[in-house]
């Protein structure tokens, strides 16, 4: 789905909305080289899970998220919403065997949904920002929902104040609007149109600001701050503008993966900017 939301057709939104969610899934799957994350090329640094298992992952949550759009078209609250998403929780444990191959997507893209949702049936402007509507909707609820304090999110959060997926969300989700599109945007210009370049060049471009609570729990703060570090060198060499960039980004992921360093968060953050490309039809070639 690469038309603007304002073409979407409302009566068949909730399957367009989860369907584009989990193709940005896919997508952020499919990119390589992403230092330290899962591809159909490697594992990356994890031993737990591969490409075939979050490809199940993403097939058993697609119904959940097109559960979340149909919420937000619905007004739901967020104690709803919460709802469906432990359900997608539970569905995703039971797929992968225990393995938590998506967690913060079914937060943060499920929000998104919501938001795409409220704004296909009319409830809010079909200029709106989704972040900004998952902010004015269920912001206050977010920052009070209850905390799972064992989740290794919520530990980073405490151990070193980390920004965390609840206050990024919200917040609007800036870190989608004001590093992962504009960094897609500038790979694709880099490129010359290579969009698995763009979303390589916004994957490192999340890695080297974020507060990736998955990186933090891997590593602590030294390994946040290698990873940031190797991310803001290829950056500042180039990115995918200079020649050879592949080999470059693939030297850093073995570099991540030596350190058993994977940082999820970025993951997660690109795979809602590709959503937001998708549905609010910021970009005009397919990423």
């Amino acid at each position: 789905m690469n038309a603007p939301l304002a073409f979407m057709d409302p009566a068949a939104a909730g399957l367009q909305i989860g369907g584009a969610a989990a193709r940005a899934l896919s997508l952020e799957l499919d990119t390589w080289p992403k230092p330290g994350l899962v591809s159909p090329f490697d594992c990356g640094s994890h031993d737990d899970m591969d490409a075939a298992m979050l490809l199940r992952s993403i097939a058993v949550l697609e119904p959940f998220l097109i559960n979340l759009a149909e919420a937000g078209a619905a007004e739901a609250d967020m104690a709803t919403l919460r709802r469906i998403g432990i359900a997608a929780e539970a569905a995703m444990l039971r797929a992968t065997r225990g393995v938590n191959t998506h967690r913060g997507a079914i937060f943060g893209l499920g929000l998104l949904c919501a938001a795409c949702g409220a704004t296909a049936n009319g409830l809010e402007p079909k200029a709106a920002r989704l972040g900004n509507i998952v902010r004015s909707r269920w912001g206050a609820a977010i920052r009070h929902m209850p905390v799972d304090c064992t989740s290794h999110g919520a530990v980073a959060v405490r151990r070193y104040g980390a920004r965390g997926a609840r206050l990024e969300a919200a917040s609007g989700f800036p870190s989608v609007y004001e590093v992962g599109l504009p960094a897609l945007r500038a790979g694709l210009a880099l490129s010359g149109g290579d969009a698995e370049a763009a979303r390589v060049q916004a994957c490192f471009a999340l890695i080297a600001v974020l507060d990736d609570t998955n990186l933090l729990h891997r590593g602590g703060s030294d390994g946040l701050a290698f990873a940031r570090r190797e991310a803001r060198h290829f950056l500042e060499s180039g990115g995918v503008g200079l020649a050879g960039w592949r080999d470059r980004a693939a030297q850093t992921h073995r570099a991540f993966v030596e350190r058993h360093l994977s940082p999820g968060g970025a993951a997660d953050v690109l795979a809602m900017a590709l959503f937001v490309c998708s549905v609010e039809g910021r970009l005009q070639v397919a990423v």
